[in-house]
């Protein structure tokens, strides 16, 4: 639950904020319990404009100083002045504890609060209230969680933050950058490494070539009735059928304000295909003009502190530098990631698409997704531009991996 004038969280966001209290007596009790719960929620969540009401549930002093030591900036920013307790008289004085520092609320938080909860609130610290002492300081930089929405938040505020920051945003977008292709890399390997052929057994023992029907199939004369399992001594692996050519992957990405995550993780699936055998890749972000990341393509972090997110969007002038490009057009593929919501002019995008897709170019249409990995895009444009010979699809980063294996053949 959220304050929608201030911001301030639930505590327990993630865990059935303001949900019945079961209480197997049934009865008063349970509305009884659930009304003190509630009352000491919106405590938390009003804070201490809420002082003169609600009481500090026992235990919650952390949680409340916490949570006003982050959004009680919003009261600030509104031009409030805080130090005393709504009606209170005299100056303000107060028997509060010592005022935290960035780096020892950062401590506290993690352990008071949810994980959920805690890294809602790492972006909206970076992102909303300028807590730029997180990342100046390189012990509360190291400290922070990272998670690719503290990532994309820290990519949207980039512009604005102060060069004492600069360090600590490399160190949280490179620790997330390692997370992802951690995650990511073999899903590549797998997809992008050449296809699977059956026919032939393979002495390259790996785990992406397992063969689990022909291992059952070779071992079924050993399944041991009485014991009920199967003794496997024939372990088969298939091969895999080399690519001789070289492929081109060109990527367009789109980095106007929204999309952020998706900018990342077209970082990330560059940087994780240039270490590929086989595949050759270019990259290139675009808002109303077009710059040419290709050499950094292979260091996912320096792209995503080159990239300048925000701007207006002209998808056809992407396109169009796309064409100047392809030298070998039945091995090239353009991917193009966007919301698809054309700035410029949609008759020149879908021309040049046709003309790449009659020139033998493979076109593949990565469509935005939110924050909730559900897809955001225009889908009067998509559907246009499928028409025209691009194949569009709303795909995580895992099933892209595999849609662009099952191009490359």
């Amino acid at each position: 639950m959220t304050d929608p004038h201030t911001g301030r969280a639930d505590p327990h966001l993630g865990r059935g904020a303001l949900a019945p209290v079961t209480d197997r007596a049934g009865g008063a009790a349970t509305s009884q319990v659930t009304d003190q719960e509630a009352a000491r929620r919106w405590r938390l969540v009003l804070g201490r404009y809420a002082a003169q009401e609600l009481q500090q549930g026992p235990g919650d002093a952390g949680i409340e100083r916490a949570l006003q030591y982050l959004y009680d900036r919003e009261y600030v920013e509104r031009g409030h002045r805080l130090g005393k307790q709504p009606g209170a008289r005299g100056g303000g004085g107060s028997l509060d504890p010592s005022a935290l520092k960035a780096l020892d609320w950062l401590g506290q938080a993690r352990t008071l609060f949810p994980r959920e909860t805690f890294e809602r609130m790492q972006v909206d610290a970076v992102s909303r209230y300028r807590l730029t002492e997180l990342l100046a300081d390189p012990t509360a930089a190291e400290a922070l969680e990272p998670s690719r929405e503290l990532a994309t938040a820290l990519l949207q505020v980039r512009g604005r933050l102060d060069d004492r920051a600069a360090a600590g945003l490399r160190t949280v977008i490179a620790r997330v950058v390692e997370d992802i292709v951690r995650r990511l890399r073999p899903q590549f390997a797998t997809a992008l490494s050449g296809r699977k052929d059956r026919s032939r057994r393979s002495m390259h023992k790996v785990s992406q070539n397992f063969d689990g029907k022909r291992t059952l199939q070779a071992n079924l004369s050993r399944y041991d009735p009485e014991s009920g399992r199967l003794i496997v001594q024939d372990v088969r692996f298939v091969s895999r059928a080399r690519r001789t050519l070289t492929w081109e992957v060109m990527l367009l990405v789109d980095q106007s304000g929204s999309m952020a995550a998706s900018l990342l993780y077209s970082a990330v699936c560059a940087g994780i295909m240039s270490a590929l055998p086989g595949i050759s890749v270019r990259l290139a972000v675009f808002d109303t003009s077009v710059v040419d990341l290709s050499h950094l393509a292979h260091d996912p972090v320096a792209v995503l502190l080159t990239a300048q997110l925000g701007g207006g969007t002209d998808i056809a002038k992407a396109m169009r530098y796309a064409e100047q490009q392809v030298t070998n057009p039945s091995r090239t593929v353009v991917v193009l990631v966007s919301d698809f919501e054309e700035g410029g002019s949609v008759a020149q995008l879908l021309a040049s698409v046709r003309r790449l897709a009659e020139s033998g170019v493979r076109l593949l249409g990565l469509a935005a997704l939110d924050e909730s990995a559900e897809p955001v895009y225009d889908q009067g444009t998509a559907r246009r531009l499928a028409e025209s010979g691009m194949h569009v699809a709303a795909l995580t980063p895992e099933r892209f991996a595999e849609w662009l294996g099952e191009v490359l053949v």
